[in-house]
C-alpha cells in the first residue's frame, strides 16, 4: 500500500490542496492566506504524507473540483473519499450531503433527518464543522435553521460560504451571520468575553453544589482579558515570561521590544542573537523566539483573525509545532487573550491545588482525575478555572 500524498491547484476562489490514499480523498482544504498554511492544514494529522503528482483518480478530481468552482454543473459523486478512520456517524451525514446538489441548501436538521439521525442537528453541525473534504462533501451547502448561513471554518469565514454559494447560483448576504464564537456585550470589562458570565456562572452553581460554594466565597468573576494585537507578540510575550516572576519577565521583554524595534517577526529574525541574548533572555528562550518568528513568517502560526475563528484544538495543535509552546501556554492565551469559554488546564498548578483546597482534598488531583470531574461544567469551565484559581486566595477554605 502506498503512503499518503498531497497537491496543491489552482481554482477561481483560491490554491486548494488535496490529500489522498489508495483508497480515495482523504483531505480536500480550502484556500488559507498562504501556500504553507494550506499545506499545513491538508497534512495535519496525516502521518508519512508527501507532495507527489496526482494519479489519473485524483487529477480528475482535482479537475471537476475546479470546474466546480468555476460554475460549471459538476457531480462529485463520483470521487471516492477514504472515510476509513471516521466516526460512522460522520460518514452518514458526509455521505448524505453529497446528495445535495449544486445550487441547493439544507438546513442541518433537514440534513439530520436524511442521515438517519432526526433531531440531532446540533450533532450534525458539529460534524460538518469538522469535514475533512471541503467542496466534495458540500458543508457550504448547509445552513443554519431559518436559512441563516450559520458558520464556516474555512479562511474567509461566511464570506467564502457566500462567494462559493454565489458561484452555484444561491444568494446569501454575510452581513446576516453572526461570529461562530459570540462576543457577550455585557457589563464594562467583559465585552471580549465569547460567554455570558452571568449564564455561566448560574450553570456552574447549578451543576455541582461544592463549586458554588466556591463562587459564593470568592465573588463576583472579574478576570479582564489581556489585549492582543497579533498571534506572534501574544505568543513572543508568553515565551520570555515562562518560569519568571511577572517583574522580571517585564523588565526583560522591555529590551527585547527595545533591541527589536517592535515585537514583530521580521524585527525579531532581523536583531542579533547577542543582542537579544543581551536583554536577558535564555538560549532556549532565544531559540523559541527565532522559530516562533520563522513559523508566523511561513504561514504554520496563523494570523490573529483565523485564529479567531478556529477551534481551540485546532489552535493547540497548530500552535504547539512551535519551539518552547506547549498546551499550557496555549490555553492561557485562550483563556486570557480570546476569552473562550471552555478550556480547563488540567496541567496547571495552581488550578489543581484550587481544586483540592475548595473541594477538601488531601493530595492534588492528577491532571486527568480532573479532567473527568471537570466534565460537569462544560461548556463554562473557563470560569471554573479562574474560581479554582482564586481558591488559592482565600484563607478561609482552610478552616
Amino acid at each position: 500500500m502506498k503512503p499518503p500524498a498531497y497537491a496543491l491547484f489552482d481554482t477561481e476562489i483560491g490554491r486548494c490542496a488535496i490529500a489522498w490514499s489508495d483508497r480515495g480523498v482523504l483531505r480536500l482544504q480550502l484556500p488559507e492566506k498562504t501556500d504553507a498554511l494550506t499545506t499545513a492544514r491538508v497534512t495535519r494529522g496525516v502521518p508519512n504524507v508527501a507532495l507527489a503528482k496526482p494519479p489519473r483518480a485524483i487529477a480528475r478530481a482535482i479537475a471537476s473540483i475546479a470546474r466546480l468552482l468555476r460554475g460549471e454543473p459538476v457531480d462529485l459523486g463520483e470521487i471516492a473519499l477514504d472515510m476509513t478512520d471516521l466516526p460512522p456517524f460522520h460518514q452518514r451525514v458526509y455521505e448524505a450531503s453529497r446528495a445535495i446538489a449544486p445550487g441547493e441548501t439544507l438546513s442541518y436538521g433537514e440534513l439530520a433527518a436524511r442521515a438517519g439521525s432526526p433531531g440531532a442537528s446540533r450533532a450534525v453541525g458539529q460534524a460538518m464543522g469538522k469535514n475533512p473534504f471541503a467542496i466534495v462533501v458540500p458543508c457550504h451547502r448547509v445552513l443554519a435553521a431559518g436559512k441563516k448561513p450559520g458558520g464556516f471554518s474555512a479562511e474567509g469565514g461566511v464570506a467564502t460560504k457566500a462567494r462559493m454559494l454565489a458561484i452555484e447560483g444561491v444568494s446569501l448576504s454575510p452581513a446576516k451571520e453572526a461570529p461562530t464564537l459570540p462576543l457577550f456585550r455585557g457589563r464594562a470589562g467583559h465585552e471580549r468575553l465569547g460567554f455570558d458570565p452571568d449564564v455561566a456562572r448560574e450553570h456552574l452553581r447549578a451543576r455541582d453544589a461544592k463549586l458554588a460554594r466556591l463562587i459564593e466565597a470568592v465573588g463576583p468573576f472579574a478576570m479582564r482579558l489581556d489585549d492582543v494585537a497579533s498571534t506572534f507578540g501574544a505568543l513572543a510575550e508568553s515565551i520570555v515570561y515562562q518560569q519568571l516572576t511577572g517583574k522580571a519577565a517585564a523588565t526583560i521583554f522591555g529590551r527585547v521590544r527595545t533591541a527589536c524595534g517592535e515585537v514583530a517577526p521580521e524585527k525579531m529574525l532581523a536583531t542579533t542573537d547577542d543582542a537579544l541574548r543581551g536583554a536577558g533572555l535564555s538560549r532556549a528562550k532565544l531559540a523559541a523566539l527565532k522559530d516562533l518568528a520563522q513559523k508566523t513568517l511561513d504561514g504554520t502560526v496563523p494570523e490573529l483573525g483565523l485564529l479567531r475563528r478556529m477551534g481551540d484544538e485546532d489552535i493547540v495543535d497548530a500552535l504547539t509545532h512551535v519551539r518552547g509552546i506547549g498546551r499550557w501556554t496555549v490555553e492561557m492565551l485562550l483563556i486570557f487573550r480570546l476569552g473562550r469559554p471552555d478550556v480547563l488546564p488540567v496541567a496547571d498548578y495552581g488550578v489543581r491545588k484550587g481544586f483540592a483546597r475548595a473541594f477538601k482534598k488531601r493530595k492534588l488531583p492528577t491532571p486527568k482525575e480532573l479532567a473527568v470531574y471537570g466534565e460537569k461544567w462544560r461548556p463554562y469551565r473557563t470560569m471554573a478555572s479562574w474560581y479554582l484559581w482564586r481558591a488559592n486566595d482565600l484563607e478561609a477554605l482552610d478552616a
